[in-house]
């Protein structure tokens, strides 16, 4: 019976190792790699031509890639194994970014190269995701890639004291009311109310009103609530925007796993 439990897992396994998908045989199709179709012609255009602009300011490479599925792998995963056979970035200086979109997934993960880590910390590169999500939920792939390859590329030109022409951006993805709430700092202030309101609170913090907690939980609540700050420039659309170049190839840099991921 273990001989055929044990053979069972191995088939198990076998089939499973045979069925992953090699992420590193996807090969790139310029700056931007559009493997699930989602992004428009002028739009693809307009990426690849800012991209080519932060390479010739700054020598920093920017990979934008979209997919149709994760096919069950984390993104973290298939984003680092696509920018270390890639090369994303110059060899030895590892300058270079990959940021992917998992569309059915819902998923996105910027990957930073090592050399890049002090500009673009984990923190920021979550927030690049976050600035990201309005124009995702609403299936403007381009505007919300633009968003990102913008900040990047500015942030990265600041730290080398270099000047890149902005894309315009004319048309602005405004956040919903839904876009607004602080979701997380919501559900966890209303656990802890809740955990007051039947606990009651210690006397003298105010007697009266519910459970006998007074008016401490809502002050509570109403300190995480002004604390919370979800900030985002927004983007959308492009337009007159040409750096006049053309992607050349990767330059062979190497990733360390620093970055983010995010859903949508």
């Amino acid at each position: 019976m273990k001989n055929l439990l044990r053979r069972g897992a191995c088939l198990l396994l076998c089939a499973a190792a045979g069925s992953a998908v090699d992420w590193t045989a996807y090969k790139p199709e310029g700056y931007v790699s559009d493997f699930a179709k989602v992004i428009d012609p002028a739009s693809r255009a307009q990426l690849n031509a800012y991209c080519a602009a932060v390479e010739h300011a700054t020598k920093a490479q920017i990979a934008l890639v979209t997919v149709p599925s994760l096919e069950g792998e984390p993104i973290a995963d298939v984003a680092y194994d696509m920018a270390r056979a890639w090369g994303v970035g110059r060899k030895g200086e590892n300058d270079g970014v990959l940021l992917l979109l998992a569309i059915q997934d819902r998923r996105s993960r910027l990957e930073v190269g090592s050399g890049l880590q002090s500009v673009l910390p984990d923190s920021m590169a979550g927030d690049i995701l976050s600035e990201m999500r309005p124009a995702l939920r609403r299936e403007r792939y381009g505007d919300a890639l633009m968003a990102a390859a913008s900040t990047i590329g500015n942030t990265i030109a600041k730290a080398r004291h270099v000047t890149i022409q902005a894309p315009a951006l004319p048309h602005r993805v405004q956040r919903s009311v839904w876009d607004w709430l602080p979701w997380p700092v919501l559900v966890g202030g209303a656990l802890l109310l809740v955990w007051l309101l039947f606990s009651g609170a210690p006397r003298g913090y105010g007697g009266g009103g519910w459970g006998g907690g007074g008016f401490l939980p809502w002050l509570i609540l109403g300190s995480m609530m002004g604390r919370s700050t979800w900030g985002s420039r927004g983007s959308g659309g492009f337009g007159g925007y040409d750096s006049g170049d053309s992607f050349g190839g990767f330059g062979g840099g190497d990733f360390g796993g620093g970055g983010a991921s995010g859903d949508w």
